[in-house]
């Protein structure tokens, strides 16, 4: 008897796709909901792995797929019926999966008024080869034209490059002096490790030990900038979910982690127990924190657009919109003026973005020194922290773009201040 849709081995993993790439598209933070809904989380590991990559790399190379299926569709089918052949182009083109069945999937999957359509422009773009791919094709026109603006066609082109990439697996490790032999790896400047393993964390080596966590490596930087060090007071503003707590905290530092989101907090306090360290975690919203203490060192970690971290979460550039980045950018400025206030005079203020958007990165440092004669630009010299020599800008800030070391990494800006 021919197995149902809801139990055919061949179509249940590919029925979580569709939820998660939905929900990807949905809006920011839907792919992340997405993962812990039903469709998705029931299914064993293996079919989980499966829909995770075909929906990442669908997000990956969704500009080339949609422009290949605008010349092919007369009319806008359904959002059902585009999403499959989104996912069934996917299948076909860049997980290797067998063109039969990609189709065949897809079509069992779809309506039956719309099998025709499915078949039809799943085996037509199969006859006719992978859908052409610049990198133009690959972000969305309007950030494309941004990046262009803020650094130049060269650069702009170089960062889409990356989008179509898989990310390497980057960790940071809790005592630097750990080789992790049996973690297949590059060890990268400032300490990372970049490791060819993939699939589920929890089964790689060292980590229940507590010997590592996963970090991008341009991620780890801005907390190495401060040079965190035994009886050093370090205050972590918007820590959750704690990588760079992990680090501050690894290096003795005596370590205060505020957020205001209690859940994202609790797996802060999950990495911590897992790493064996400590640090002082406290629920609350940085501006209105009354807590009066001042700290040798601060470390704001901004909420931002993102749009640097699209190798790990390609479903960024779909969900942005030019209008998010002005209150973003206004966030961040009261933010800061927090940060600033706790930090002691002689001491250091660290402000971070994971977005290639100036008006959240240059033009809030340079607001902030103009407002802030009683701080000054610490500079940062080339490899300072792991810090690629590209990224240095003539200000003494970083400007990481994702193109700046072989394999890739998050786009970020990072601005270190002294109180005078």
């Amino acid at each position: 008897m021919r197995q149902s849709m809801t139990t055919d081995p061949a179509l249940v993993a590919r029925r979580a796709a569709i939820a998660l790439l939905e929900g990807a598209l949905s809006g920011r933070g839907g792919f992340e909901h997405a993962l812990a809904g039903p469709d998705f989380s029931r299914l064993g590991s293996k079919d989980r792995g499966f829909a995770r990559a075909l929906t990442l790399s669908t997000l990956r190379h969704l500009g080339p797929i949609d422009a290949a299926l605008a010349g092919r569709l007369q009319r806008e089918p359904p959002p059902r019926v585009r999403t499959l052949l989104r996912l069934g182009m996917a299948q076909a083109f860049w997980l290797d999966v067998p063109d039969f069945a990609a189709v065949d999937t897809s079509v069992a999957l779809t309506a039956k008024s719309m099998r025709g359509l499915v078949n039809a422009v799943l085996r037509g773009q199969i006859r006719d080869g992978r859908p052409v791919e610049t990198p133009d094709c690959l972000a969305p026109g309007w950030l494309l034209a941004r990046w262009r603006n803020a650094y130049g066609a060269d650069s702009a082109t170089a960062i889409a490059a990356v989008i179509a990439q898989e990310p390497a697996a980057d960790v940071s490790l809790r005592d630097p002096a750990d080789g992790i032999v049996d973690i297949v790896g590059e060890r990268l400047d400032g300490g990372s490790l970049r490791t060819a393993l993939r699939g589920d964390p929890i089964g790689w080596p060292g980590f229940a030990e507590g010997r590592w966590w996963l970090q991008d490596a341009a991620a780890a930087i801005p907390a190495r900038l401060l040079r965190p060090a035994p009886r050093k007071t370090i205050l972590d503003l918007c820590a959750a979910p704690g990588g760079k707590c992990l680090q501050l905290a690894a290096a003795g530092a005596t370590v205060t982690a505020l957020d205001r989101s209690a859940q994202r907090l609790r797996r802060l306090n999950d990495n911590l127990a897992r790493m064996r360290l400590s640090a002082e975690v406290v629920t609350a919203d940085v501006l209105a924190w009354k807590d009066e203490r001042l700290f040798d060192a601060v470390l704001l970690d901004a909420p931002c657009s993102a749009t640097g971290t699209f190798r790990r979460h390609p479903d960024v550039l779909w969900n942005a919109r030019p209008g998010d980045i002005a209150p973003l950018a206004a966030a961040q400025a009261r933010q800061l003026e927090a940060a600033a206030r706790r930090t002691k005079a002689g001491g250091v203020l660290a402000y971070s973005v994971c977005s290639l958007e100036p008006e959240e990165g240059e033009a809030q440092a340079a607001t902030f020194l103009r407002a802030h004669p009683e701080f000054e630009t610490a500079a940062v010299s080339a490899g300072e922290g792991g810090a690629p020599a590209a990224s240095v800008t003539a200000e003494g800030w970083l400007r990481i773009l994702p193109h700046h070391l072989a394999g890739g990494l998050d786009g970020f800006f990072i601005a270190r201040f002294r109180r005078r």
